[in-house]
């Protein structure tokens, strides 16, 4: 009888780690119910009756697990981009803000930087920040 209980006891000490590993290794996409953390809790917590649960309950089949797609592989997608009048439309949306950019940067201070011929205009410096900025303009900044 002790030799039968021992037994037992051992297949289910290896039962229990192998349930452990396996809790362990699995991604997290095939662990269904709660979190990888929380089954891995639950299979040390509970060793017999915790592996049990994360092999029937717990662990998804591979198969049930969907395979990740390229967009360009996934009708959903696919269909959720819109027609080429609306990429056309955004692109045209893009180019305008992208010219609008470029002529705010054509501002006369930066000029100077692109364009060492030019000098930008003698602006006043605010009350209260003389002296503060550098010959380049930047402020705090010294030599």
């Amino acid at each position: 009888m002790a030799r039968l209980l021992l037994i037992v006891a051992l297949v289910g000490a290896v039962f229990w780690v192998y349930s452990i590993v396996d809790c362990a290794l699995q991604p997290a996409t095939r662990h269904r119910g709660v979190s990888k953390a929380a089954w891995l809790v639950i299979v040390i917590v509970l060793p017999v009756l915790g592996g049990i649960l994360w092999f029937v309950v717990g662990r998804a089949r591979r198969s049930a697990v969907q395979a990740r797609r390229a967009p360009d592989d996934d009708p959903e997608f696919l269909g959720r981009i819109g027609t080429v009048s609306d990429q056309d439309e955004r692109i045209r949306r893009l180019e305008e803000e992208l010219a609008q950019l470029d002529a705010e940067s054509d501002d006369d201070r930066f000029r100077a930087e692109r364009d060492p011929g030019t000098k930008p205009d003698a602006t006043p410096p605010a009350p209260g920040t003389e002296g503060d900025d550098d010959a380049r303009g930047h402020r705090g900044a010294v030599g």
